[in-house]
């Protein structure tokens, strides 16, 4: 892990995530993706040594978005999620993430797709639903913790209330922030977290955490309803990646 090719696109990676927990899952998504593109690094690989970058830009963008939350939402979905990452710590020898990968690729798709189709990306303000948001946020926690796929089945049950631009992007930082770092007990009891990249991980620290508030200056700029069609896009296009990624490790 070393040369200018891996460090090209480590900064970029860097960037995609810093700029996700500004608020753009747009390309937030990307991260791992680039990462991974380097030649001898595989995608797992690639989630362990973002997983810090991860943390420290969730505390920036926590800062970014400490007035624009929906409560409600991440009352019902903070400890379902904490459920299915227990879920996904108990059954880690049993799952296949291949599986898993494929099924919240597919729920990925139909529910983008069904967007796209009635072309209601944008919909009236509605209250979270209890029961929904309990089997989506332990949809969300186990799909996090077995295969860093956490996003379309969070996006499945958030899009729907119509919340701001600038909510949904705060709710969503703070979501994943609780979730990242739920993550980090039990991804260190299975030997998950890989120090030995830490030199790296302190150089491309600065990078993701100025590119949080880059990410938070484009929310602000971004239309709301085009703002939400590249959200709806961005979750088509990485469950079709999904699907595919699960697909070759069967």
């Amino acid at each position: 892990m070393d040369g200018f090719a891996f460090w090209a696109l480590a900064v970029l990676a860097s960037v995609f995530v810093g700029m996700g927990k500004g608020g753009l899952p747009v390309v937030g998504m990307l991260g791992v993706p680039v990462l991974a593109l380097v030649p001898g690094i595989h995608a797992v690989t690639a989630a362990g040594l973002l997983l810090p970058l991860y943390v420290v830009s969730d505390m920036f963008g926590l800062y970014a978005y400490r007035r624009e939350f929906d409560r409600r939402v991440l009352a019902i979905l903070l400890p379902a999620a904490t459920l299915g990452i227990a879920i996904g710590y108990f059954t880690a020898t049993l799952v296949s993430e291949a599986w898993v990968t494929v099924l919240i690729g597919v729920i990925g798709v139909v529910f983008a797709l069904n967007l796209l189709i009635k072309r209601r990306v944008v919909v009236e303000r509605k209250q979270a639903e209890v029961a929904p948001g309990v089997f989506w946020g332990a949809v969300t926690g186990f799909t996090s913790f077995v295969s860093h796929s956490g996003g379309p089945p969070y996006q499945v049950y958030t899009m729907p209330l119509g919340l701001s631009k600038a909510v949904f992007a705060g709710t969503s930082t703070i979501a994943f922030a609780y979730i990242n770092a739920v993550k980090l007990i039990p991804y260190y009891l299975l030997g998950q977290i890989n120090l030995a990249s830490l030199e790296k991980v302190l150089v491309l620290m600065p990078i993701a955490a100025a590119s949080v508030f880059l990410g938070v200056r484009l929310v602000k700029w971004l239309p709301e309803k085009l703002f939400f069609q590249l959200v709806t896009w961005a979750l088509l296009l990485v469950s079709i990646k999904l699907m595919w990624d699960g697909y070759k490790a069967i």
